[in-house]
């Protein structure tokens, strides 16, 4: 048979999965580690996409997500190679933390050196072993720890290919945003590879609508690359708007914060947000939006600091649709709004 490709020095044949787990560092207590990836090559050859979760330790969205993928039937008519990676920061995520045992940042350490610090040893080996021996790319992501993420596609607009992926994904909101240094996604698209970034929910915490719509968009993404055949009966209900601009609105004050404002809400300049209170009633200073937008992004954790950002908000040319579009969105990927049928995957309440 056709050898599909190789990871290590495990190869794998057209029309055959592989669980391969490349070693990494060991624990000081010499507990092995290893890098697990899932390899499933279809009968035809066709493009080689990878699919990681987990870059953050405390990202644990990616992991369900890339487990639908798996079982799902559809790779069973699978055209090319997909490698799914579910947890790449195994140490983070063994200790349920953002960052590595020297608390280094891993999405700021490519795309490393086998003879650098742990971060830059996993980011090489990652890069060498799976990302160059691809043709695209999909990085899962979360919000960080105590902020939660409208599902949102993060993209160099102005590749072709790229945009071409982002619209495909159809989440509803594409972030046009600058490459940062180190990360995964600088290191891949330095070599010529269309990636693209999914963030929803947030850190340590499953969240239904981010992981239907990021196995959905993966498979939009897969069927936009000719890897899986077309879904007839599927229409892009979906509209995705892309944001030029966004920033955050920071705390006023010190002291209890009370949202009114969910995910994905409109809101105005000038409106109030929110309000922060001291625990004993003396302060009540209310968050005011800047501009007027979408929201992408916004904290989850009460007690708040001075300066702490609060609500991520993206502006766009066409509110009044985006709006829309987003109303549409929580409609088909919500759990409450399932018909008998619909999905065959019990929701994660």
């Amino acid at each position: 048979m056709t050898t599909a490709i190789t990871l290590g020095n495990v190869s794998v044949n057209r029309g055959e999965k592989a669980r391969i787990r490349l070693p990494i560092a060991s624990y000081y207590g010499q507990a092995r580690v290893s890098l697990p990836i899932q390899v499933v090559a279809g009968k035809q050859e066709g493009p080689i996409l990878f699919v990681n979760a987990c870059l953050h330790g405390d990202e644990v969205n990616g992991i369900e997500i890339v487990r639908r993928i798996h079982e799902d039937s559809l790779l069973d008519q699978l055209i090319g190679t997909l490698i799914l990676i579910p947890v790449v920061n195994v140490y983070g995520f063994f200790n349920r933390s953002r960052y590595l045992p020297d608390r280094r940042d891993l999405n700021r350490c490519f795309p490393g050196s086998k003879k650098g610090s742990l971060a830059a040893r996993i980011a090489e080996l990652f890069i060498s072993e799976v990302a160059s021996k691809a043709t695209h790319g999909i990085d899962l992501h979360t919000g960080a720890v105590h902020r939660t993420n409208l599902p949102q596609v993060r993209a160099e607009i102005d590749k072709p290919e790229v945009k071409k992926l982002a619209k495909a994904f159809s989440a509803p909101v594409i972030l046009d945003t600058t490459i940062r240094d180190g990360s995964l996604r600088e290191a891949v698209a330095d070599l010529d590879i269309p990636v693209l970034v999914y963030e929803g929910g947030e850190a340590l915490r499953f969240d239904e609508v981010s992981i239907r719509a990021g196995v959905a968009g993966v498979f939009s993404v897969m069927r936009t690359l000719g890897m899986l055949p077309p879904d007839e009966e599927e229409e892009l209900d979906v509209q995705p708007y892309i944001a030029r601009s966004s920033s955050w609105v920071r705390a006023p004050a010190s002291g209890v914060f009370r949202t009114y404002v969910p995910l994905g809400a409109r809101v105005q300049k000038g409106e109030v947000l929110g309000h922060i209170a001291s625990p004993f009633g003396e302060l009540e200073v209310p968050v005011i939006a800047s501009f007027s937008g979408i929201v992408i992004g916004r904290s989850v954790l009460p007690p708040t600091h001075e300066g702490e950002a609060l609500f991520h908000i993206a502006t766009f040319k066409k509110l009044d649709s985006v709006e829309a579009s987003l109303e549409q969105f929580q409609t088909e990927h919500s759990p409450e709004t399932d018909e008998p049928g619909d999905y065959d995957i019990p929701p994660i309440l």
